[in-house]
Protein backbone atom coordinates (compact mmCIF):
# COMPACT_ATOMS: atom_id res chain seq x y z
CA UNK A 1 0.00 0.00 0.00
CA UNK A 2 2.74 2.40 0.59
CA UNK A 3 4.27 1.57 -2.45
CA UNK A 4 1.32 2.42 -4.23
CA UNK A 5 0.79 5.48 -2.55
CA UNK A 6 4.46 6.86 -3.58
CA UNK A 7 3.59 5.39 -7.13
CA UNK A 8 0.49 7.61 -7.15
CA UNK A 9 2.08 10.74 -5.89
CA UNK A 10 5.06 10.70 -7.97
CA UNK A 11 3.26 9.95 -11.34
CA UNK A 12 1.29 13.24 -9.91
CA UNK A 13 3.96 15.11 -9.32
CA UNK A 14 5.24 14.16 -12.70
CA UNK A 15 2.07 14.52 -14.57
CA UNK A 16 1.76 17.94 -12.52
CA UNK A 17 5.27 19.60 -13.64
CA UNK A 18 4.56 18.35 -17.46
CA UNK A 19 1.46 20.94 -17.20
CA UNK A 20 3.50 23.82 -16.04
CA UNK A 21 6.21 22.98 -18.39
CA UNK A 22 3.75 23.02 -21.34
CA UNK A 23 2.25 26.29 -20.01
CA UNK A 24 5.46 27.99 -19.33
CA UNK A 25 7.50 26.86 -22.40
CA UNK A 26 5.68 29.80 -24.59
CA UNK A 27 6.50 32.47 -22.04
CA UNK A 28 9.87 31.29 -21.82
CA UNK A 29 10.49 31.05 -26.02
CA UNK A 30 9.30 34.69 -26.34
CA UNK A 31 12.08 35.51 -23.39
CA UNK A 32 14.21 33.36 -25.84
CA UNK A 33 13.57 35.07 -28.74
CA UNK A 34 13.23 38.56 -27.06
CA UNK A 35 17.27 38.47 -26.20
CA UNK A 36 18.42 37.10 -29.47
CA UNK A 37 20.48 39.00 -32.44
CA UNK A 38 19.16 39.03 -35.38
CA UNK A 39 21.99 36.73 -36.88
CA UNK A 40 20.83 34.16 -34.99
CA UNK A 41 17.55 34.36 -36.70
CA UNK A 42 18.95 34.25 -40.11
CA UNK A 43 21.58 31.02 -38.68
CA UNK A 44 18.45 29.21 -38.21
CA UNK A 45 17.88 26.26 -35.54
CA UNK A 46 16.37 26.49 -32.33
CA UNK A 47 18.43 27.10 -29.27
CA UNK A 48 16.96 26.86 -25.77
CA UNK A 49 18.64 30.05 -24.70
CA UNK A 50 20.96 32.63 -26.79
CA UNK A 51 24.37 32.77 -27.76
CA UNK A 52 24.78 36.27 -27.00
CA UNK A 53 21.98 38.13 -25.53
CA UNK A 54 21.31 41.38 -25.88
CA UNK A 55 18.53 44.20 -25.27
CA UNK A 56 18.47 45.98 -28.50
CA UNK A 57 15.20 44.79 -29.37
CA UNK A 58 13.59 46.24 -26.10
CA UNK A 59 15.43 49.41 -26.82
CA UNK A 60 14.12 49.72 -30.42
CA UNK A 61 10.56 49.01 -29.27
CA UNK A 62 10.37 51.42 -26.45
CA UNK A 63 12.49 54.15 -27.93
CA UNK A 64 12.22 53.80 -31.91
CA UNK A 65 8.58 52.59 -32.41
CA UNK A 66 6.27 54.59 -30.66
CA UNK A 67 5.72 51.99 -28.34
CA UNK A 68 5.14 54.49 -25.46
CA UNK A 69 2.40 55.95 -27.47
CA UNK A 70 0.71 52.17 -28.11
CA UNK A 71 1.23 51.97 -24.22
CA UNK A 72 -0.81 54.81 -23.19
CA UNK A 73 -3.39 54.12 -25.59
CA UNK A 74 -4.29 50.90 -24.53
CA UNK A 75 -3.89 51.59 -21.01
CA UNK A 76 -6.17 54.68 -21.26
CA UNK A 77 -8.89 52.88 -23.54
CA UNK A 78 -8.85 49.29 -21.32
CA UNK A 79 -9.09 51.28 -18.18
CA UNK A 80 -12.04 53.36 -19.01
CA UNK A 81 -13.99 50.46 -20.89
CA UNK A 82 -13.33 48.17 -17.71
CA UNK A 83 -14.57 51.05 -15.35
CA UNK A 84 -17.52 51.26 -17.68
CA UNK A 85 -18.59 47.79 -17.85
CA UNK A 86 -18.06 46.83 -14.14
CA UNK A 87 -19.79 49.81 -13.18
CA UNK A 88 -22.48 49.16 -15.68
CA UNK A 89 -22.62 45.42 -15.24
CA UNK A 90 -23.24 45.49 -11.24
CA UNK A 91 -25.76 47.86 -11.42
CA UNK A 92 -27.92 45.63 -14.31
CA UNK A 93 -26.91 42.55 -12.70
CA UNK A 94 -27.89 43.94 -9.18
CA UNK A 95 -31.03 45.29 -10.61
CA UNK A 96 -32.07 41.55 -12.33
CA UNK A 97 -31.32 40.08 -8.80
CA UNK A 98 -33.32 42.23 -6.85
CA UNK A 99 -36.11 43.35 -8.71
CA UNK A 100 -39.04 42.02 -10.37
CA UNK A 101 -40.10 43.00 -13.99
CA UNK A 102 -43.42 43.15 -15.88
CA UNK A 103 -43.51 40.22 -18.54
CA UNK A 104 -40.30 38.28 -17.71
CA UNK A 105 -38.01 41.62 -19.20
CA UNK A 106 -35.47 40.59 -16.98
CA UNK A 107 -35.20 36.80 -18.81
CA UNK A 108 -35.40 38.51 -22.04
CA UNK A 109 -32.64 40.97 -21.23
CA UNK A 110 -30.14 38.39 -20.02
CA UNK A 111 -30.86 36.39 -23.44
CA UNK A 112 -30.32 39.21 -25.48
CA UNK A 113 -27.23 39.88 -23.69
CA UNK A 114 -26.47 36.50 -24.06
CA UNK A 115 -26.92 37.02 -27.42
CA UNK A 116 -25.07 40.31 -28.41
CA UNK A 117 -21.99 38.20 -26.18
CA UNK A 118 -22.38 35.31 -29.04
CA UNK A 119 -22.47 37.64 -31.78
CA UNK A 120 -18.87 37.61 -33.91
CA UNK A 121 -18.19 41.42 -33.19
CA UNK A 122 -17.23 42.08 -36.93
CA UNK A 123 -20.96 42.03 -37.42
CA UNK A 124 -20.93 45.18 -35.49
CA UNK A 125 -18.57 47.27 -37.27
CA UNK A 126 -20.87 48.49 -39.70
CA UNK A 127 -23.75 49.84 -37.08
CA UNK A 128 -21.30 50.85 -34.80
CA UNK A 129 -19.75 52.89 -37.55
CA UNK A 130 -22.86 54.39 -38.65
CA UNK A 131 -23.75 55.18 -35.19
CA UNK A 132 -20.45 57.04 -34.74
CA UNK A 133 -20.80 58.99 -37.69
CA UNK A 134 -24.08 60.15 -36.64
CA UNK A 135 -23.17 60.94 -33.55
CA UNK A 136 -20.59 63.25 -34.91
CA UNK A 137 -17.59 61.43 -32.57
CA UNK A 138 -14.60 61.66 -34.04
CA UNK A 139 -11.94 60.74 -30.53
CA UNK A 140 -10.74 57.21 -31.62
CA UNK A 141 -10.49 56.53 -27.65
CA UNK A 142 -13.53 57.63 -26.84
CA UNK A 143 -15.15 55.25 -29.69
CA UNK A 144 -13.12 52.22 -28.92
CA UNK A 145 -14.17 52.99 -25.32
CA UNK A 146 -17.85 52.57 -26.73
CA UNK A 147 -17.35 50.23 -28.98
CA UNK A 148 -15.72 47.51 -26.90
CA UNK A 149 -18.86 47.43 -24.54
CA UNK A 150 -20.08 44.63 -27.12
CA UNK A 151 -17.27 42.81 -25.87
CA UNK A 152 -17.35 43.77 -22.05
CA UNK A 153 -20.53 44.73 -20.66
CA UNK A 154 -22.81 41.25 -21.65
CA UNK A 155 -19.66 40.07 -20.02
CA UNK A 156 -20.27 41.46 -16.58
CA UNK A 157 -23.54 41.51 -16.27
CA UNK A 158 -23.48 37.72 -16.60
CA UNK A 159 -20.18 37.25 -14.56
CA UNK A 160 -21.75 39.62 -11.53
CA UNK A 161 -25.62 38.34 -11.78
CA UNK A 162 -24.57 35.03 -9.85
CA UNK A 163 -22.75 36.99 -7.05
CA UNK A 164 -25.23 39.52 -6.42
CA UNK A 165 -28.09 36.58 -6.43
CA UNK A 166 -25.61 34.33 -3.64
CA UNK A 167 -26.43 37.64 -1.28
CA UNK A 168 -29.06 37.18 1.35
CA UNK A 169 -31.73 39.43 0.79
CA UNK A 170 -31.94 39.84 4.44
CA UNK A 171 -28.69 42.07 4.91
CA UNK A 172 -30.47 44.54 2.49
CA UNK A 173 -33.74 44.22 4.70
CA UNK A 174 -31.94 45.06 7.76
CA UNK A 175 -29.75 47.98 6.49
CA UNK A 176 -33.06 49.18 4.71
CA UNK A 177 -35.27 48.58 8.71
CA UNK A 178 -32.18 50.62 9.82
CA UNK A 179 -33.09 53.35 7.98
CA UNK A 180 -30.75 53.58 5.18
CA UNK A 181 -31.32 53.86 1.39
CA UNK A 182 -31.31 51.77 -1.29
CA UNK A 183 -27.75 53.06 -2.35
CA UNK A 184 -26.26 52.98 0.95
CA UNK A 185 -27.21 49.23 1.23
CA UNK A 186 -25.78 48.92 -2.11
CA UNK A 187 -22.55 50.56 -1.58
CA UNK A 188 -21.94 49.80 2.22
CA UNK A 189 -23.52 45.89 2.45
CA UNK A 190 -23.72 44.34 -1.26
CA UNK A 191 -20.61 46.02 -2.83
CA UNK A 192 -18.22 44.54 -0.01
CA UNK A 193 -19.91 40.98 -0.24
CA UNK A 194 -19.20 40.82 -4.12
CA UNK A 195 -15.93 42.16 -4.14
CA UNK A 196 -14.52 38.86 -5.56
CA UNK A 197 -17.36 39.05 -8.82
CA UNK A 198 -15.94 42.79 -9.26
CA UNK A 199 -12.69 41.67 -9.36
CA UNK A 200 -12.82 38.77 -11.08
CA UNK A 201 -14.78 40.41 -13.37
CA UNK A 202 -12.61 43.54 -13.92
CA UNK A 203 -10.00 40.91 -14.57
CA UNK A 204 -11.76 39.45 -17.47
CA UNK A 205 -12.82 42.65 -19.21
CA UNK A 206 -9.06 44.50 -18.75
CA UNK A 207 -7.65 40.92 -20.50
CA UNK A 208 -10.55 41.22 -23.61
CA UNK A 209 -10.27 45.20 -24.17
CA UNK A 210 -5.91 45.31 -23.70
CA UNK A 211 -5.94 42.70 -26.52
CA UNK A 212 -8.64 43.71 -28.90
CA UNK A 213 -7.89 43.86 -32.60
CA UNK A 214 -10.29 44.15 -34.78
CA UNK A 215 -12.20 47.10 -33.35
CA UNK A 216 -8.81 49.13 -32.82
CA UNK A 217 -7.24 48.12 -36.44
CA UNK A 218 -10.41 49.34 -37.75
CA UNK A 219 -11.34 52.79 -35.68
CA UNK A 220 -7.50 53.39 -35.62
CA UNK A 221 -6.91 55.15 -38.63
CA UNK A 222 -3.79 56.92 -37.97
CA UNK A 223 -0.51 55.05 -36.00
CA UNK A 224 -0.88 58.01 -33.38
CA UNK A 225 -4.19 55.91 -32.10
CA UNK A 226 -2.55 52.72 -32.45
CA UNK A 227 -3.41 50.10 -29.63
CA UNK A 228 -0.45 47.83 -28.51
CA UNK A 229 -2.16 45.01 -30.50
CA UNK A 230 -1.85 47.14 -34.02
CA UNK A 231 1.43 48.08 -33.01
CA UNK A 232 2.94 44.75 -32.37
CA UNK A 233 1.38 43.78 -35.88
CA UNK A 234 3.04 46.39 -37.91
CA UNK A 235 6.23 44.33 -36.77
CA UNK A 236 5.09 41.56 -39.55
CA UNK A 237 6.00 43.45 -42.80
CA UNK A 238 4.80 42.31 -46.48
CA UNK A 239 8.76 41.56 -46.88
CA UNK A 240 9.84 40.03 -43.14
CA UNK A 241 8.80 39.54 -39.34
CA UNK A 242 10.83 41.18 -36.85
CA UNK A 243 10.84 38.35 -34.49
CA UNK A 244 12.81 40.08 -31.62
CA UNK A 245 11.02 43.70 -31.54
CA UNK A 246 7.67 41.59 -31.49
CA UNK A 247 8.55 39.17 -28.84
CA UNK A 248 10.10 42.07 -26.63
CA UNK A 249 6.68 44.00 -27.31
CA UNK A 250 4.37 41.34 -26.49
CA UNK A 251 5.84 40.35 -23.13
CA UNK A 252 6.35 44.42 -22.02
CA UNK A 253 2.48 44.41 -23.49
CA UNK A 254 1.76 41.50 -20.26
CA UNK A 255 3.61 42.99 -17.33
CA UNK A 256 0.62 45.28 -16.80
CA UNK A 257 -1.68 42.53 -16.96
CA UNK A 258 0.40 40.75 -14.34
CA UNK A 259 0.63 43.68 -12.44
CA UNK A 260 -3.35 44.63 -11.99
CA UNK A 261 -4.16 40.64 -11.53
CA UNK A 262 -1.48 40.50 -8.80
CA UNK A 263 -2.98 43.94 -7.01
CA UNK A 264 -7.04 42.84 -7.57
CA UNK A 265 -6.23 38.91 -6.39
CA UNK A 266 -5.47 40.78 -2.68
CA UNK A 267 -8.90 42.10 -2.96
CA UNK A 268 -10.23 39.21 -4.51
CA UNK A 269 -9.11 37.20 -1.75
CA UNK A 270 -10.45 39.67 0.86
CA UNK A 271 -13.64 39.73 -0.41
CA UNK A 272 -13.75 35.77 -0.58
CA UNK A 273 -12.53 36.07 3.40
CA UNK A 274 -15.10 38.91 4.34
CA UNK A 275 -18.28 36.92 2.42
CA UNK A 276 -17.28 33.86 4.63
CA UNK A 277 -18.43 35.77 7.66
CA UNK A 278 -21.79 35.84 6.27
Amino acid sequence: MIRLGLLKRTVLYLLAFGTVLVALFPIWWLVNTSLKTPLEFLGGGMTLFPRQPTLAHYREVVFERSFLRFFGNTAIVATAATTISVLAGSLAAYSLSRFRFPWKLDALFLVWALVIRTIPPIVFVVPLFIMFRELRLTNVRAILILAYQVYTLPLAIWMLLGFFRAIPRELEEAALTDGASRIQALLRIVYPLVTPGLAATAIFCIITTWNEFIYALIFARVPADFTIPIGIATFITEYRTLWGPLAAGSLISSLPLLAFTAFVQKHLLRGFALRGIF
